[in-house]
């Protein structure tokens, strides 16, 4: 007997992980080849860090981090500027699918919190009080 699982609350299955990396890596290649005609884009260095896709498969969100840049914002806005087109771009090698999925752009954070996470572990403060833990 198999186990179906809920599709609330669950996280993403298998199937949108899988997809999420297809298109993860199709964006990629379409930005890695400067297809996109975008001065912003031609001028910056951006990974997709991650695709998420929706339960069925119509939207896909990449995360994107500019690397290089002061504002990140402005590399969002014009890759949602240019979506239609890199959706057009993208679409041959992602064929297999049953529709092209709409593509959203966000800013990934996630470098940033990892940063100030560990510029406050390092600072004075928490050194000192993980000393005092220490002596107790």
């Amino acid at each position: 007997m198999y186990k179906t699982m809920s599709s609330s609350g669950s996280g993403p299955s298998q199937r949108q992980l899988r997809v999420g990396e297809q298109v993860r890596h199709a964006l990629s290649d379409v930005l890695t080849r400067g297809e996109v005609i975008d001065d912003v884009i031609a001028s910056t260095v951006i990974s997709i860090t991650e695709v998420r896709m929706s339960p069925d498969l119509k939207i896909a969100t990449a995360y994107v981090s500019p690397l290089g840049v002061q504002d990140g914002q402005a590399v969002i806005k014009a890759l949602a500027q240019n979506a239609k087109f890199i959706r057009g771009r993208v679409s041959p090698a992602l064929r297999q699918m049953r529709s092209m999925p709409e593509f959203r752009f966000r800013l990934d954070t996630s470098f940033d919190n990892m940063a100030k996470i560990d510029e406050l572990l390092r600072s004075p403060e928490v050194a000192r009080d993980l000393d005092k833990e220490d002596d107790d």
